[in-house]
């Protein structure tokens, strides 16, 4: 049995950013990680051509500051670069392969007790804690949708979560399920590949610009939200035109306050929307079913595709260990 005050479950920006926090206030820890690696979404599981959507100064980690010559918009390497020079900074030293099974709470002793796995040495590890920080984010597992005859689909179906590149694709007609910020991007990079590309749009979504979502979160500290949104939306009129002809509509409720209310974020087109406008990307709504390679739409289209590309999300999967912690 181990003994700590504060088990952090998590080595990504949260968890490490958590560690870095407590010792600066020389408060001791123990951090795991289930990979083999800190921040394993952006180093395993992100595309190559993804940068920090927001500004550098609203996704700085405690402490740390990027570099002075970084750019506004942090790429995928040097966001790495900086997870990695930030853990040598505060000596962050996660124990990797480590994985939670369950966790549960005396409420009489005031203790979290916790049942790891270590992987690595395939042994089991008990922990005894003052505090628990789940640090494992939402981005945990893959989420596929059920859609009808998807089973038998001959051609690749992926998650976003393991698309690097639409290099693969070039010549081929794919789709993209999700139109979040990882759907647009994976269907502008295929479409600059060379490939035939069309995406799912299901429901409302605001579409904005880098600058508009930068200018968005620094007017908020001075503005109430629904006034930050009157502008961000008559700016996004005015830079996008009527999307709705597209397949695109809006919600009703204003970007700011649509993060602030339900966690929905806005999307930050990198070109999509040009190449949608353009008829080089094509916009689709819901699926009713899949009949071999041929995905049958709501609206009655009919298209063949040689690959699908799930931009579908992640579960969350701390509640499969957290959820007996609340059984008293």
């Amino acid at each position: 049995m181990e003994k700590v005050v504060v088990l952090i479950v998590g080595a990504g920006p949260a968890g490490l950013a958590t560690a870095a926090c407590l010792t600066q206030l020389s408060i001791p820890y123990v951090i795991i990680e289930r990979e083999d690696c800190s921040a394993s979404l952006w180093r395993n599981r992100a595309s190559d051509r993804l940068k920090l959507h927001l500004a550098k100064e609203f996704c700085e980690l405690p402490h740390m500051s990027y570099p002075a010559d970084a750019p506004t918009y942090i790429p995928k390497a040097l966001f790495v670069k900086y997870v990695d020079d930030y853990i040598e900074c505060f000596n962050i030293q996660p124990k990797y392969l480590t994985s939670v099974k369950s966790s549960t709470y005396d409420s009489e002793k005031k203790v979290w007790s916790i049942k790891a796995h270590d992987m690595a040495e395939c042994k089991r590890i008990n922990f005894t804690a003052k505090f628990l920080v789940v640090a494992t984010g939402e981005n945990s597992a893959e989420n596929i949708p059920v859609i009808p005859g998807l089973q038998n689909f001959p051609g690749e179906i992926i998650h976003s979560s393991r698309y690097k590149s639409g290099k693969s694709f070039s010549g081929k007609s794919v789709l993209v399920i999700g139109s979040g910020n990882s759907g647009m991007e994976i269907a502008y990079d295929l479409a600059t590949h060379g490939v035939n590309t069309s995406i799912v749009v299901r429901s409302p979504i605001h579409v904005m610009t880098k600058e508009l979502i930068r200018l968005g979160m620094t007017l908020a500290h001075h503005l109430p939200l629904n006034l930050v949104d009157k502008l961000l939306v008559m700016g996004a009129k005015f830079m996008f035109g009527d999307l709705s002809r597209h397949g695109i509509t809006m919600p009703n409720m204003g970007p700011m306050m649509l993060k602030s209310k339900t966690g929905r974020s806005a999307v930050i087109d990198v070109g999509t929307v040009g190449l949608i406008k353009n008829g080089i990307i094509h916009v689709q709504g819901s699926i009713s079913k899949i009949m071999g390679n041929i995905v049958k739409f709501q609206s009655g289209d009919e298209i063949s595709f040689h690959a699908i590309v799930f931009a579908t999300g992640y579960k969350s999967t701390a509640n499969m260990w957290l959820k007996k912690s609340w059984d008293h």
